[in-house]
């Protein structure tokens, strides 16, 4: 994940923090192809018909919730990533749990032959939910092994990077992220 921008996106990070708007216009072409990496890597989890959103539309969604929260605070270029890597698991879950309410009947629900909902299988989207659902568990008995598995799995960053994000070290980030993928297999 680390480039020869990485000092320039970490500079015009910290300049958002201190309010300088002006930052958004530089800083979207350099992080534009590693969101685009990001996005790719969650989209290509999911058969082609199991999502409706392409890797432009998640990585412009993502970075718009990103650069408009008026409380973000960026600490540097890997954190900012592993956040778009957060943000980008939650909108692809929403929209898993919409595709899946539809289905079901939910509110405009749009009627389907018995050939149309064969092929619009719900399982990617089920198993998609039930990640999001372990991962919230976990979160809840080890937050940091939650966040390993969320930047590893989501946001594809290595483990030099987590341990750079977490401050903490290397072989701590690949005993976590063996003991929480185990974990996470007897979850789901």
């Amino acid at each position: 994940m680390q480039n020869q921008t990485a000092p320039d996106v970490t500079r015009l990070l910290l300049d958002l923090n201190r309010g300088h708007r002006a930052a958004l216009d530089e800083l979207l072409p350099l992080v534009y192809e590693e969101l685009k990496g990001i996005a790719g890597k969650h989209l290509r989890r999911q058969p082609r018909r199991e999502h409706t959103l392409q890797t432009t539309a998640l990585v412009h969604e993502a970075y718009l919730k990103m650069v408009n929260q008026a409380d973000a605070r960026w600490e540097n270029r890997v954190h900012f990533f592993a956040v778009a890597a957060r943000v980008m698991r939650h909108i692809l879950i929403d929209h898993a749990r919409a595709r899946v309410s539809e289905k079901r009947g939910g509110e405009g629900a749009v009627k389907l032959s018995l050939d149309e909902a064969f092929h619009l299988s719900n399982e990617k989207s089920a198993e998609l939910i039930a990640l999001d659902d372990a991962l919230k568990i976990l979160a809840e008995m080890d937050a940091q092994k939650a966040e390993i598995v969320e930047m590893r799995y989501f946001g594809g960053m290595s483990n030099e990077e987590i341990a750079a994000a977490l401050g903490i070290g290397t072989a701590t980030v690949t005993r976590a992220w063996r003991t929480a993928r185990a974990w996470l297999q007897t979850q789901i």
